[in-house]
């Protein structure tokens, strides 16, 4: 056989296996809230998370690599990659990044997007590496909200699309994440001048739908424009899918309003209104029970009655319990044994009934609690802007069995990975395991 011949049955050979072969690359922790987007560790890690560490004495660190810029995003991690990111502080140049698992050593630090002239943030808080990306075996997903969206290889980190053109006027900064859903990707656009929900087909990044809010803002003036120019149209959900008697329903939480929308399609099934703005958190659901949270400003949780009567506006039919006060604002409860577990961000910590909104137990801890929580088996892990970690027991008792201390604040969510968990300071990632 010629040396042609058996370089053409090599090559044809390996691109057979290729094709054959399944995609392997474990997704540990694919969305800034989980793999089941709920803040829950899967059991198998939860079992092998450290209860304690301590940076000064090296208690439990395994490494740290240092950070350049700012950012809010959670860490996803697929394989031995873990992918975030950052952007300047005054949001000209926007990277994503990319670290080895098992070392930390960063293996990409790519320039995704330049601004000439980015809005203005106007609030200490946020920056312009907020939203999170998500993750498949074979895609990374990264948003920055007006500045651009893009699908990257994640095994190269080229990208593969980019949409500059999906734009909207964030005021205090963009926030929302993005969501997969089968093959759509999913973004939100809450600004100020627009508020629309708009899926893209993942492989192309070409739109497939897009659905304006019909929300009834209550601040037009004769000619239908806006009396106010700021926070009332607001928001930087990210939305959730659920099977809701059959139907895929994307719950979608905007300023003043909260939508259900058949994911297929974007229609507009059914709204509940409210008097929030800045919604940022996740629904969640319990047995029959829908849980949505209203915004950062006149914060409600509501509990929402699930049945197939849910048409049109069903404010008044399907709200069963409203609770008014202590809410959380961005950092995303988790349901655990039955039992709703929340923080404001002051730091106000209350267990719930998610059936009936009432309080179990509530207790304070020190700090401001921008990163949502996660659950591993029976403890709860709570960080705050201090470098603080305290873990409670998930209990209808309150129970605090650590208390743990990095030297930075912490404003993105912890994510978990083989038994270890990575937690993004402002300055540093970490990784901490059981030595």
């Amino acid at each position: 056989m010629s040396a042609i011949a058996r370089t053409t049955l090599c090559l044809l050979a390996s691109a057979l296996a290729a094709t054959a072969q399944p995609a392997t690359t474990p997704l540990f922790w694919p969305d800034k809230n989980g793999p089941t987007r709920d803040g829950i560790v899967p059991a198998d890690e939860a079992a092998k998370l450290p209860l304690k560490w301590n940076f000064e004495t090296g208690e439990n660190i395994v490494w740290k690599t240092d950070l350049q810029d700012d950012g809010h995003s959670t860490p996803v991690i697929g394989g031995d990659r873990i992918w975030f990111t950052s952007a300047t502080t005054d949001g000209k140049k926007q990277y994503v990044y990319g670290l080895d698992r098992e070392t930390g050593k960063i293996v990409h630090h790519i320039l995704l997007f330049e601004n000439a002239t980015p809005e203005e943030l106007g609030n200490p808080l946020n920056n312009y590496a907020a939203p999170s990306p998500v993750l498949e075996a074979d895609a990374l997903y990264v948003h920055f909200g007006t500045y651009g969206t893009a699908r990257l290889n994640p095994a190269t980190g080229e990208k593969v699309w980019e949409r500059r053109d999906i734009n909207a006027r964030h005021y205090r900064g963009p926030g929302s994440s993005p969501t997969l859903h089968g093959d759509l990707l999913i973004l939100t656009f809450d600004g100020i001048d627009q508020q629309y929900v708009t899926a893209l087909d993942k492989k192309t990044g070409t739109t497939v739908w897009k659905t304006n809010r019909t929300t009834d803002y209550g601040d037009l003036d004769a000619e239908g424009k806006p009396t106010r120019d700021g926070d009332m149209r607001k928001a930087y959900h990210t939305p959730s899918v659920f099977d809701l008697h059959g139907t895929q329903v994307l719950v979608s939480i905007g300023s003043r309003a909260a939508f259900g929308y058949e994911v297929s399609t974007g229609k507009e099934l059914w709204t509940i209104r409210h008097g929030g703005f800045n919604a940022a958190i996740r629904p969640l659901i319990y047995q029959n029970v829908l849980i949505l949270n209203t915004g950062s400003e006149r914060s409600h949780t509501l509990g929402v009655r699930i049945n197939d009567q849910m048409k049109g506006d069903i404010t008044e039919s399907h709200v069963i319990w409203d609770r008014e006060k202590r809410n959380a604002s961005e950092s995303c409860p988790v349901l655990v044994n039955g039992l709703l577990f929340q923080t404001t961000r002051g730091g106000v910590v209350t267990c719930l009934n998610p059936l009936t909104g009432e309080d179990v137990w509530e207790d304070r801890f020190a700090g401001q609690h921008l990163p949502s929580p996660i659950a591993a088996g029976d403890r709860l892990y709570f960080s705050n802007d201090r470098g603080d970690t305290r873990v409670i027991k998930a209990s209808n008792k309150f129970e605090l069995l650590a208390e743990n201390k990095l030297p930075d604040a912490m404003t993105a969510a912890p994510a978990v990975a083989d038994g270890a968990l990575f937690i993004r300071t402002k300055k540093q990632l970490f990784k901490i395991a059981a030595k």
